[in-house]
């Protein structure tokens, strides 16, 4: 219960100066929003951050990640609903976060297992929404959105997962296989259609099932410090009726 009335006392509110672009990318035209001084005092969540457990959460995100505080939440629901249903448009009434977590690079390159080395999508779901909120000052990468070669897909669904998944199959074990490192630019199995960089206080709002991967340089040397690697939150949304 502490933990939870901990959670509480974090008041979040939307920065003054709240800057929107929207954009669509690549030939497939999905649409991107760039979000810019999003809340009011991004540091205390920084600071937020320095206080949690960070944990693995899986074997495909290459870091660690912690729950963010439940004010999250709700300044998106209450203050981004409207444009992320005109702009995606979602149908439903309101939203729903299967995830909301403070993230941390903190992988090595030589680290990475074969999948966290190209493009990734979230989900097969193409209404689903995935956010990340850039919460370092130090040049430590965007994210960046690709199309891959053999397919042209630039998204994956439940009608294109077989294709796509098949083609990156017979790709695993050719001359083109990816290196153990980050990938960051064009390669000769995707091309990159888009990318923003990581601004702090900078967030951005995609599909889930576009693909895309952090913008993260050969020379990354992983930081598990929240006050000082590369941390953002991500959060996964849908709209519900």
């Amino acid at each position: 219960m502490q933990g939870e009335q901990h959670w509480h006392v974090v008041i979040l509110e939307i920065h003054p100066d709240l800057r929107l672009r929207k954009l669509t990318i690549g030939a497939e035209r999905a649409q991107l929003l760039v979000i810019d001084n999003f809340v009011a005092d991004p540091d205390r969540l920084v600071c937020k951050a320095a206080g949690r457990q960070f944990t693995v959460p899986s074997r495909f995100y290459p870091g660690i990640r912690a729950e963010a505080p439940p004010s999250y939440r709700q300044l998106i629901e209450t203050q981004l609903k409207d444009v992320l249903f005109a702009h995606f448009a979602l149908q439903g009434r309101s939203l729903s976060f299967s995830m909301s977590h403070y993230s941390l690079v903190t992988t090595p390159p030589e680290k990475l297992a074969a999948i966290q080395r190209i493009p990734h999508v979230d989900s097969l779901n193409g209404s689903g929404l995935a956010t990340i909120h850039y919460l370092f000052k130090t040049d430590l990468g965007g994210t960046a959105f690709y199309r891959h070669r053999k397919t042209g897909f630039e998204y994956v669904d439940e009608v294109r997962a077989d294709t796509y998944f098949r083609s990156l199959e017979s790709e695993n074990d050719g001359p083109d296989m990816p290196v153990a490192e980050y990938i960051n630019g064009n390669t000769a199995l995707f091309e990159q259609i888009g990318s923003e960089d990581g601004v702090f206080n900078r967030m951005l709002v995609y599909r889930r099932n576009s693909l895309h991967s952090g913008c993260i340089a050969k020379g990354f040397v992983p930081d598990p410090n929240p006050l000082t690697g590369r941390l953002s939150v991500n959060c996964f949304i849908d709209a519900v009726a």
